[in-house]
């Protein structure tokens, strides 16, 4: 039974972007986005891909807030003319990009590893 849809697409440097997702109406707050997410990350990391990425309504609590329990982080903010403010959220399968990002955000002080990655 179909109940929801996402796509996206592959971009260099081991990058994919969640383009478009949804869940059918009468299936919305049942768990279906976030096993959908779950399944994404769980792919899309054993394939290889470092990071996955989407951009979304800085109000759609919906996709955001499933996203951010998966391990999403807020990377950055857009204005745009044709869909108002966007919020950015990164998955990063790449434990030590994810580290970095932390430390680059003030999250947390370097490790051993992200002193040794930024010979500090």
């Amino acid at each position: 039974r179909f109940v929801g849809w996402t796509w996206g697409k592959q971009e260099p440097k081991a990058k994919f972007c969640m383009v478009n997702s949804g869940v059918i109406e009468n299936q919305r707050r049942m768990g279906v986005y976030s096993a959908l997410v779950h399944s994404a990350v769980g792919t899309l990391s054993a394939r290889g891909f470092q990071l996955i990425y989407s951009r979304h309504c800085a109000t759609n609590n919906a996709v955001i807030i499933p996203k951010l329990k998966a391990g999403y982080v807020i990377s950055k903010m857009e204005i745009d003319d044709s869909h108002g403010v966007l919020v950015h959220l990164h998955y990063y399968s790449n434990k030590a990009r994810r580290k970095v990002m932390d430390y680059r955000t003030g999250l947390s002080k370097p490790d051993d590893e992200v002193k040794r990655l930024f010979k500090l």
